[in-house]
């Protein structure tokens, strides 16, 4: 009798301290079906492998009203707002100071994810997220008329335009009036940003901005990439180009009427639809190199979890972050929302592999990303970017060459830079 008193006691104590430890996480969960359906396996994984609990918080969908409505939070030192929540690619910079510390609790993690998504996530060497999953530039082509044309995939812009041309040349006396060669993200908006970065790094004319912050979009071989990507205006490109965002660029591909597109991986599932007249014609290879001493430049996207610095628990926080990224967590995101994974090893999964195989075309994509210049522009980036996609506008719409746009950028991201990035 005495022993089993003991014992009860010994529960209850340690029922006690555990209720005492257990804390309630408030985690960003999408609204959708399919986000819903990933956040409820991670709350039966959390409460199961950890005496936690998790609650789950709806943001706006719109990346910008999501970012307005975290500064006002951050602003406020919220600790009852959110513990743990997705971040877009270029918000690390500006959400710095605001981002709980991660380097000591996941330094382990690093290999197991693309190094230039793990990279993107180190703010003045401190790591203040995981990548949750991927997204980076990549370029379409249609597999059926290369080979009528007896072409091979580009691995130039070079190649690409005069594949283009034929193609379209070929196409058009075939009674296609309205077919194009290349269609991409024209506009001047955020894509045009992701674009120009892919020209000119894949020219080997550098990211706008240095790893040190030093201003270097001002060399040749800047000019001349922007100079190529007018050149196609009018030619393999139509003029309506300069409207286009990710979804206009992609109703005309998918309508089969052209023959290259850059675009995001999401695109290439839309085109496997049975209603897509493009179905099984589509391959995907890196964006192409700025000639033949130039390098595969794809602009970095995609979404990472990181952890409120106002957290009031952040052990737990750290605790759900691992969860976050591992390779079955991961894996059942892909499952169930359709993301690209940021883990290496998920791409080796049989069962992910034989679920979507296109999923190795995009690897070697991920694998020469090049992220934007947020981190090192910190809060400024939004203004940088907005310069970077307007000088690269003007060129592609005639008003400036490359030359005079790349000088003009370098002064106007001086006075935006001012002493220095803050």
């Amino acid at each position: 009798m005495k022993k089993h008193t003991l014992g009860l006691i010994a529960t209850l104590v340690a029922g006690a301290l555990n209720t005492a430890h257990a804390d309630t996480l408030k985690m960003e969960c999408a609204s959708t079906s399919t986000g819903k359906s990933y956040c409820d396996y991670i709350k039966a994984r959390f409460e199961k492998e950890t005496p936690h609990k998790l609650e789950f918080v709806q943001l706006p969908p719109a990346s910008d009203e999501k970012l307005g409505l975290f500064q006002q939070i951050f602003a406020a030192k919220d600790s009852k707002a959110v513990d743990v929540f997705q971040a877009d690619t270029v918000w690390l910079g500006v959400l710095d100071k605001h981002l709980l510390d991660l380097t000591d609790h996941v330094k382990d993690l690093q290999p197991q994810f693309f190094q230039s998504a793990w990279n993107n996530d180190v703010v003045n060497g401190k790591v203040k997220a995981i990548p949750a999953f991927l997204d980076a530039g990549a370029m379409y082509y249609r597999k059926d008329l290369l080979e009528k044309y007896g072409e091979q995939p580009p691995k130039t812009w070079e190649e690409l335009a005069r594949i283009a041309a034929k193609i379209q040349k070929g196409e058009r006396e075939a009674g296609k009036k309205n077919f194009w060669g290349f269609v991409f993200q024209g506009k001047a908006y955020e894509g045009m940003t992701c674009d120009a970065l892919e020209w000119i790094a894949s020219y080997n004319g550098g990211t706008f901005v240095d790893k040190d912050g030093k201003i270097t979009v001002n060399n040749p071989q800047a000019a001349k990439a922007l100079n190529t990507a007018a050149s196609w205006i009018g030619t393999i490109s139509p003029k309506g180009v300069l409207g286009y965002m990710e979804e206009e660029s992609r109703a005309v591909f998918q309508n089969g009427d052209a023959a290259f597109m850059r675009n995001w991986p999401y695109a290439y599932v839309l085109a496997q639809d049975p209603t897509s007249p493009v179905k099984d014609k589509v391959g995907v290879i890196p964006v192409p190199k700025g000639g033949e001493d130039g390098q595969h430049a794809a602009t970095l996207g995609g979404w990472q979890w990181a952890v409120s610095a106002y957290s009031e628990s952040p052990e737990a926080a750290v605790q759900l972050i691992r969860i976050l990224t591992d390779a079955e967590s991961q894996k059942m995101q892909f499952k169930t929302v359709g993301v690209a994974p940021s883990r290496l090893d998920v791409y080796e999964d049989p069962e992910v592999i034989a679920s979507a195989p296109y999923l190795a075309e995009f690897k070697e994509v991920f694998a020469t990303a090049v992220p934007r210049p947020a981190v090192e522009t910190k809060s400024q980036f939004p203004k940088v970017s907005k310069a970077v996609f307007n000088a690269a506008y003007d060129v592609l719409s005639g008003r400036a060459t490359g030359e005079k746009a790349v000088a003009d950028l370098e002064a106007k991201l001086k006075r935006i830079k001012g002493r220095e990035w803050k």
